[in-house]
């Protein structure tokens, strides 16, 4: 998987779980630097767990 389709899968992951649209997950993401964690650790989270992934976008966006 691409590091582009690994952020769309993010996005779209996280647009479902929470029940938001996938356009206010995209500026959720790119206003709160999320997008540089996801592109410099790609290599350890694109085999994590979808619940792993979750708990962490949780995490990081809560620190924001």
């Amino acid at each position: 998987m691409s590091e582009l389709s690994f952020q769309t899968f993010c996005i779209e992951l996280y647009a479902e779980q929470k029940n938001i649209a996938s356009p206010d997950v995209y500026a959720l993401f790119q206003k709160t630097g999320l997008f540089d964690m996801l592109n410099t650790d790609y290599e350890d989270l694109h085999g994590m767990s979808f619940e792993y992934l979750m708990q962490l976008f949780d995490e990081y966006l809560g620190s924001k």
